[in-house]
């Protein structure tokens, strides 16, 4: 299986090269911007080098340690959380507080915060008995998860605030957490919340867009409408490699959240079903590997990977085929984004860590 999820992650990453150097040049001759062709391309190859480098730490610290590691990690990650909002530390893109500047290079510690926050929960739970827990003690984990999730949310970056919150829930299940103490109060937050916020004229207004993005062509509505069109033009086999009009300013930044619509629109519906398969051996190797897994910890932690790594790619490319709204979630391994790709390089190394550990084990007690 970790042969598997290896090809599976290096098809998807080769293609994610090849559409990144492709959308980033055609914006660069579009604009007539002074700079390389390579340059966004050796920039993500060397987000991957460094990726690679930190995989490799985390490889020979093994999955167990990192798990009891866990909360000093997220402790560490919570305190960057909030230095985002500090002038100088954090720096603001779009009105957005999310990333961290160090010299040059600037990260989003709320990447590395979603598979941190999957290792701290597992740490607790295999430390409980989550079968026989007191609401109360319930509770206050859940108010300890909602701290580094709470503040992503007012960065504000409500896309990965959802994804991490929702990365929580089958881990919950499979730690045989009683649903009454958060499946029912979360169903009733979640209609709460959705009733105060369609008052809103601006929620109504974004609602409206979501269903009719021709309705702000100009505005938020511009991005899933030139996706549709980019994604509709592919056809069955594609437009051909390059051969996107869409780059071509109609669809700004491409080569991040919206990367798929292009690929679509240069390689077909032919494309973008080789692409979700490759999404799916991804899965199925995961999902495996806990299914086989020896241990509580090595179970929670391979389907949590698993499901938050397949959850955000389902998510964007359900943004891009226009079934969901808008979240600014990145597709794993493939779109441009140097902080995505080197804490889903880590998440990826601890998932194939785990049958690593595992054999090393047998071969001690044998």
């Amino acid at each position: 299986m970790r042969l598997l999820i290896i090809i599976s992650v290096s098809f998807i990453f080769a293609l994610g090269l090849m559409m990144i150097f492709n959308t980033s040049s055609a914006d660069i001759l579009d604009r007539s911007l002074d700079r390389s062709f390579e340059q966004d391309l050796i920039k993500q190859m060397m987000y991957a080098c460094v990726g690679g480098l930190l995989s490799f730490l985390v490889w020979k610290v093994g999955y167990q340690h990192m798990i009891k590691l866990s909360p000093l990690f997220l402790i560490f990650l919570a305190i960057l959380l909030v230095c985002v909002f500090i002038p100088g530390m954090g720096k603001v893109r779009n009105g957005a507080h999310r990333w961290m500047g160090v010299g040059g290079f600037t990260f989003q510690p709320s990447e590395f915060v979603k598979y941190f926050l999957l290792m701290f929960y597992v740490d607790w739970a295999t430390k409980t008995q989550t079968a026989t827990l007191s609401f109360l003690k319930f509770f206050k984990m859940a108010l300890l998860l909602g701290i580094p999730i709470g503040l992503v949310m007012i960065e504000p970056d409500n896309g990965t605030a959802a994804v991490m919150g929702a990365s929580l829930i089958p881990l919950f299940f499979l730690s045989k957490i009683r649903f009454k103490y958060w499946a029912f109060p979360m169903l009733i937050m979640i209609c709460l919340a959705g009733a105060v916020a369609y008052k809103l004229p601006y929620v109504r207004g974004r609602i409206a867009v979501y269903l009719h993005p021709e309705l702000d062509i100009k505005g938020k509505g511009h991005q899933p409408h030139q996706a549709k069109i980019a994604a509709g033009s592919g056809r069955l086999f594609g437009r051909g490699v390059g051969a996107s009009l869409q780059k071509l300013t109609y669809l700004p930044e491409a080569q991040n959240d919206y990367i798929a619509a292009i690929y679509a629109e240069e390689f077909g519906f032919v494309g973008i079903t080789v692409l979700i398969l490759l999404y799916m051996l991804l899965a199925f190797g995961g999902f495996s590997i806990a299914l086989y897994a020896r241990t509580p910890s090595a179970t929670l932690l391979a389907m949590g990977i698993t499901f938050l790594i397949s959850f955000q790619a389902f998510i964007n490319l359900g943004v891009v085929s226009g079934l969901l709204p808008s979240k600014g979630v990145n597709l794993p391994f493939f779109s441009q984004g140097g902080t995505s790709l080197i804490a889903n390089l880590i998440g990826l190394t601890l998932l194939l860590n785990i049958p690593k550990e595992a054999h090393s084990h047998e071969k001690e007690n044998s």
